[in-house]
């Protein structure tokens, strides 16, 4: 008996270990097999997640930010203990002491589905099997992704340490809200650094990896708050909490920015704006969009945020009070539906809801709830109560038919606005005190425009403006819109002449010029439509003479002014035609403002950029734009007033003493010509520009140290009538934008480069005059040394001339204006169309 026992427990051992011996045979087959095509573990220790780039402005401040994937990736010695010790009794207890796979959860789990029939299906997964998962394999649930899960997480950890795997994890997990990591998530839900996070809002992230779109802190927030208790409780438990701070912290509400505890994170930073949105398309241009959007790039861009402001004002500003003037009521054209205005929840909502901008400064969505005796009631989002639009507020505007003709100008509220209308609206208040009046109707402009500002020796942009509202239209007129720069692209001209032999004192004949094109006869004109005659050359920019400019072009020749053209990056190619001398082939303010620069800065080739130094997640400086020699910065002290010496490497682009001489006239464009509106206390030049027909309209000037340029117009052209001219409406917005950037930056007199000396010249004749001679038709220009002064040089482009004497010549001294009183009882001399000239489909004139 005994004998045939042991021979039946001997056989039932055998089979055991066959049996053993063929599981561990099939098991280590299974794991062969699936283990030879894995992906390589290895690349994770070069792990480089997409994160946040982020634009700071020049005094550090962050002022926006662009992701694919919202992360902030923060190294595992800067993640407070509290957040690791939740995470891990959250999802893996035994993460500390298991070798990738807990044997002891997993069974757990075996035994639960089997007990539940299948219903109570939960997952086993360490922290290390989740990092594999989310790094190199899919998200199905199969045996073979499984397999493969535990494979790659015993060899991670045999290649990483825990903090490794554990960093991994913590920066890689989506947690919600687009945020994808843990730094990115506690600023999401709480606003707040990791390091502020109190150990109810860790526990609160913890809870999120199971299922976020379940645990929404406002659709779910009793589920939330549950399993919030349940990572509490298992943080006592496992002994980084203790009892009483489990039992205070699992008393707490559950408060996020969701639910309006907090204020959003986004809320903090400035509206978007376009000169963010300029960084964004040139930084993804230049490092492409991968790396830009998901890099972890720190941008520091040059904008100065208050002349940014002041730029955005000054332009909307311009707009407005055009678009005011023109008297057309459009509104936003969005209506909120009768059955919502009576519930004022239902109002606010639909209102919130309601695509209109909201980042112009002061201005407030708002909608028609009555109209009432002429007046109308609002509901303004973000102001309590219901305020009034009364009848004299309405009064200067007509609203267009579904025809397309004008109403008559409204008397009462209903002429112009229907009940639901969701409209925008300001305070008006005293000019006096400041006092408020009363809410008032506002519309975004039809009419477009640009500004840019940009440091003359550095290229640094300090403010871009590229349309009335970012949020209305995304489109940057400034650097995108192809338009007619008129007028205002003769320096150009002038500068190649300039350098072709001519001087200021160079006479010009101003007369009549037919040139037979393919097209037919063109036969441009003056603004005035006058002929003055031989006349220096100085005073054809001052006056802005189109037929000047023609004969200049066409006497040095339309290949020269083409090259000096793109030699300062105004174009790529300029085609050889003389309409173009007067700036009828179109270009962007961008490239107009940039090119300005090298006259104000003697020459000097200088690229514009919006960014100063570009690092990447490491710190690293991947881009520089000012790459200047500082010779003395090595020095450990400089002599006392000393300032450090900056080696200039630029390439030299127009001589010094052409850029001072075309400075010097374009100075007199502000003090006699069509510039003439500007204001400044310090020295300042520059050029308008008024295309044919006024479809666009320009004013581009600069001091010793900044350059402004604005233009206005249609985004599809069409005439902006017979008043508009760019010293009328551009040159207010250079003025209000340069006031504030003189107390900033400052000016002075324009450097007179060596290798020339002064000569008083008369302006009127071109005539040499004595050192002693004064008076209004005197100044001092300034001639190369040796330059010839015996004789003038005349200049007709190989026109011919004319007789004098069939032609209704005016010799005035400059072009006439008309005098008007202003409302406040001051004195204003409107100039006349000076900087009128370029092409259209007729030619121009």
């Amino acid at each position: 008996m005994l004998r045939f026992l042991l021979s039946f427990i001997g056989a039932i051992f055998s089979w055991l270990v066959t049996a053993v011996f063929f599981i561990a045979l099939t098991v280590g087959a299974v794991f062969w097999m699936y283990s030879r095509d894995l992906p390589s573990h290895e690349q994770l220790a070069q792990y480089a997640p997409k994160t946040i780039s982020r634009i700071y402005s020049a005094e550090g401040r962050l002022i926006d930010e662009f992701a694919q994937e919202r992360r902030i990736f923060v190294p595992i010695g800067d993640i407070p203990p509290l957040v690791k010790q939740a995470f891990v009794s959250a999802e893996d207890k035994h993460f500390y002491s298991h070798h990738g796979f807990d044997p002891m959860g997993m069974g757990k789990a075996v035994l639960d589905a089997i007990s539940s029939g299948g219903r109570n299906l939960r997952g086993a997964s360490t922290i290390t099997q989740q990092v594999m998962k989310n790094f190199l394999l899919s998200s199905d649930r199969s045996v073979e992704r499984k397999i493969k899960e535990l494979i790659l997480a015993t060899r991670l950890e045999a290649t990483l340490s825990k903090d490794q795997i554990l960093e991994l994890y913590l920066n890689e997990i989506f947690l919600g809200q687009n945020s994808f990591g843990v730094a990115a998530a506690a600023q999401s839900y709480f606003n707040k650094p990791l390091t502020e996070l109190a150990p109810h809002e860790a526990a609160t992230l913890a809870a999120m990896p199971k299922a976020p779109s379940r645990y929404h802190p406002v659709t779910a927030k009793e589920a939330l708050t549950e399993r919030r208790d349940y990572v509490l409780r298992e943080m006592w438990q496992n002994g980084y909490i203790d009892k009483a701070t489990y039992e205070a912290e699992a008393q707490q509400p559950l408060r996020s920015v969701q639910n309006g505890d907090f204020p959003a994170f986004r809320e903090q930073l400035p509206q978007r704006d376009y000169f963010t949105d300029e960084i964004r398309r040139q930084l993804s241009a230049q490092f492409g969009a991968e790396e830009f959007f998901g890099g972890g790039l720190a941008i520091r861009a040059t904008v100065d945020p208050k002349l940014q402001k002041v730029a955005a004002h000054a332009l909307q500003q311009a707009l407005e009070k055009y678009d005011r003037g023109r008297g057309v009521w459009r509104g936003t054209r969005i209506t909120i539906p009768a059955e919502q205005l009576d519930s004022e929840q239902e109002w606010r909502a639909a209102l919130a809801d309601a695509s209109v901008p909201r980042d112009i400064e002061g201005w407030f969505p708002a909608v028609v709830l009555s109209l009432e005796g002429g007046d109308a009631s609002i509901g303004i989002e973000d102001q309590e109560g219901i305020a009034t639009i009364p009848a004299k507020d309405v009064q200067w505007a007509r609203k267009r038919r579904a025809d397309g003709t004008l109403a008559p100008k409204a008397k009462v509220a209903s002429d112009l606005l229907e009940l639901g209308d969701v409209v925008l609206v300001r305070r008006m208040t005293s000019d006096s005190d400041g006092s408020f009046i009363r809410w008032t109707l506002r519309q975004v402009p039809e009419v477009q425009g640009g500004f840019m500002a940009m440091d003359v020796n550095t290229g640094r942009v300090i403010a871009m403006q590229g349309g009335f509202s970012y949020q209305s239209s995304v489109f940057n007129r400034a650097t995108q819109a192809q338009r007619q720069p008129g007028s205002s692209f003769k320096p150009f001209v002038y500068a190649a002449a300039l350098d072709s032999g001519f001087n200021p004192a160079t006479i010009v004949v101003d007369e009549p010029i037919t040139v037979n094109t393919p097209q037919g006869l063109w036969t441009p004109k003056n603004a005035s439509g006058k002929f003055y005659g031989p006349t220096p050359m100085r005073t054809g920019i001052e006056q802005s003479r189109n037929l000047m400019t023609i004969r200049i072009a066409q006497g040095i020749g339309m290949d020269t002014v083409a090259k000096y053209a793109e030699k300062f990056g105004v174009y790529d190619h300029l085609g050889h035609f003389l309409a173009n001398s007067l700036g009828a082939q179109e270009t962007t303010l961008f490239k107009m403002v940039a090119a300005y620069a090298m006259f104000a800065n003697g020459g000097e080739r200088v690229e514009p950029t919006l960014v100063d130094r570009v690092q990447d997640r490491r710190g690293r400086t991947i881009y520089r734009h000012d790459r200047r020699e500082c010779v003395t910065c090595g020095q450990p002290t400089l002599p006392a007033g000393a300032a450090p010496e900056i080696r200039s490497n630029r390439e030299r682009v127009m001589d010094a003493i052409t850029a001072y001489q075309l400075t010097s006239m374009l100075e007199g464009v502000v003090k006699r010509g069509s510039g003439r509106g500007v204001n400044l206390p310090v020295p300042v030049a520059g050029k308008t520009g008024t295309t044919n027909d006024a479809k666009d309209v320009w004013f581009i000037g600069f001091t010793s140290n900044i350059v402004a340029g604005c233009y206005l117009g249609y985004d599809q052209p069409r005439t902006l009538g017979a008043n508009a001219y760019g010293g009328t409406l551009c040159v207010p917005v250079f003025n209000e934008f340069m006031q504030e950037a003189v107390k900033e930056f400052g000016g002075t007199v324009f450097k007179v480069p060596p290798g020339g000396h002064f000569v008083n010249i008369d302006r009127f004749s071109g005539a040499i005059l004595g050192p002693d001679a004064k008076g209004d038709n005197v100044i001092a220009e300034y001639f190369r040394d040796g330059q010839d002064l015996t004789g003038l040089m005349l200049v007709d482009g190989g026109f011919g001339r004319a007789d004098p004497g069939t032609l209704p010549l005016f010799t005035q001294a400059r072009d006439g204006g008309q005098a008007v009183t202003t409302s406040t009882g001051q004195k204003r001399v409107i100039p006349k169309k000076a900087d009128f000239g370029t092409l259209s489909s007729g030619g121009l004139y």
